[in-house]
C-alpha cells in the first residue's frame, strides 16, 4: 500500500491538471487552488469551508452510504445541488461528501478505501487505474476544458496570433502545458514560436496580467473570471477547448478536465447505489447549468468560491457536464491518447483497457 501511495503521489505531482485556482487577494475573492500536495495548499478565506470538509446526508434511507470525494473547483460545482439535497435528506441514496484541495489526497483515499467514488483530473484517472492494478472504473466525464488564454491584447484572435508572444502559465510538465503544446502544434506552431514563462501558481499569472497590459496568460476557470474582475481590460481571447476541438482529428477526443471514478469492489457490491448516484449527478450538473444564480449561491455556501456573484459569472465558462457511456469513452480515450503520445507518464505510463470505461 505504501509503495502504491508513494507512486501515486509522485505521478500526481508530475501530471495533475490545474482545474482549480489560487489564493484570494484583497481585491477579488478567488477560489481555493486545487494542488497536488498538502504542502502547496492555499489558505482558504475565513468565509470558506476548511480545506477538507465532509457533509453527511441526513434522513436518508438505511442503505449503503456512498462516500464521494471531490476537489474544490469546477469538479465540485456540478455536485453542489446534490450535496444540498443530500444534506436535507431529499435523496434516495445515502451519501457522504468530502471536498479537498489536493488531488493526491483523493487518490490516497480511494486507494485506502476511504472513498468509494472520486471526481478527479482526467489524466489522473488513468494513473489510478494503472497503479491499482485496474481496480477503478471511470463512470462519467464531469467537466470538459476549463483553460483559457487571457489577455488585453486585441491582436489575438486565433492560435496563430500567439506566434512571438510570451505566455505566462502554471505547471511545467502538467496537462495545461501539454494541452497548449498540442493546440500550438495543431495550428502549425511549436513551443519555439512562443516564449513560455512558468509560474508557481495562478495568482502570479493574474498579477502579471494586471501589471502588463499586453501580457498573455493561460489560466483555468473559475480563476479566469476572478482575474477579469480585477482588470476590466482582460478578455478570454481563446478558449483552449474550442481550439483543441477545431483541430481535432479522428481519435483525438476533446479536452477533458475532470472525470468520476469508482472502486471496482463498490461497483460490484453496490451497483444500484452507483447507478442512482449517476442519475443524481446528471441532474445536479444540469441544475448548475440551467439555474446559474441558484447554483452560484450553493457554490459560495460550499466555500468553493467565496462570492456568489463571482461564481455566477464563472459557472457558464466552467464546462460543467455529465457524459457517460460510449460518448464518454470516445472523448476520454482520445484525450488520454493525445497525452500519452506527448508524454506517457502523464497517464501513468500506459493507456487503460476497455474495462476502464463503465457501460451501464
Amino acid at each position: 500500500m505504501k509503495k502504491v501511495l508513494s507512486a501515486l503521489a509522485g505521478l500526481a505531482m508530475a501530471a495533475v491538471i490545474l482545474t482549480g485556482c489560487a489564493k484570494s487577494n484583497p481585491q477579488v475573492s478567488a477560489p481555493a487552488q486545487e494542488t497536488t500536495s498538502k504542502t502547496q495548499e492555499t489558505t482558504a478565506p475565513e468565509t470558506t469551508i476548511a480545506p477538507e470538509t465532509t457533509v453527511k446526508a441526513e434522513g436518508t434511507s438505511d442503505t449503503y452510504a456512498l462516500k464521494i470525494g471531490s476537489l474544490k473547483g469546477p469538479t465540485s460545482m456540478g455536485l453542489v445541488k446534490l450535496m444540498d439535497k443530500a444534506k436535507k435528506g431529499e435523496t434516495g441514496n445515502s451519501y457522504e461528501f468530502t471536498m479537498v484541495t489536493a488531488a493526491d489526497e483523493l487518490l490516497g483515499k480511494v486507494v485506502s478505501g476511504e472513498l468509494d467514488v472520486a471526481l478527479i483530473p482526467a489524466n489522473m484517472s488513468s494513473i489510478l487505474y494503472t497503479k491499482t492494478n485496474h481496480n477503478v472504473t471511470v463512470l462519467d466525464i464531469n467537466t470538459m476544458g476549463v483553460l483559457y488564454i487571457v489577455s488585453a491584447d486585441d491582436s489575438i484572435h486565433t492560435t496563430a496570433d500567439l506566434k512571438g508572444k510570451t505566455i505566462y502559465l502554471t505547471g511545467k510538465g502538467t496537462t495545461p502545458d501539454y494541452a497548449l503544446t498540442h493546440v500550438l502544434k495543431a495550428n502549425g506552431l511549436t513551443t519555439d514560436d512562443v516564449k513560455l514563462e512558468y509560474k508557481s501558481e495562478a495568482a502570479e499569472v493574474a498579477a502579471i496580467l494586471k501589471e502588463k497590459p499586453d501580457a498573455v496568460g493561460l489560466l483555468p476557470q473559475p480563476f479566469v473570471t476572478a482575474a477579469m474582475a480585477q482588470n476590466d481590460k482582460l478578455k478570454m481571447v481563446l478558449d483552449l477547448t474550442k481550439e483543441w476541438d477545431a483541430a481535432a482529428k479522428d481519435g483525438s477526443g476533446s479536452l477533458v478536465t475532470g472525470v468520476t471514478v469508482c472502486r471496482n469492489e463498490v461497483l460490484k457490491d453496490h451497483k444500484d447505489a452507483v447507478d442512482q448516484f449517476l442519475a443524481d449527478h446528471k441532474e445536479s450538473a444540469e441544475f448548475a447549468n440551467t439555474n446559474v444564480s441558484e447554483a452560484a449561491a450553493l457554490v459560495a455556501a460550499a466555500g468553493i468560491i467565496e462570492k456568489a456573484p463571482v461564481a455566477e459569472k464563472a459557472i457558464p465558462y466552467c464546462s460543467i457536464t455529465y457524459v457517460d457511456g460510449e460518448k464518454m469513452k470516445s472523448l476520454l480515450s482520445g484525450y488520454l491518447n493525445v497525452l500519452y503520445e506527448m508524454e506517457p507518464k502523464t497517464v501513468g505510463g500506459s493507456l487503460p483497457g476497455d474495462d476502464f470505461y463503465y457501460m451501464h
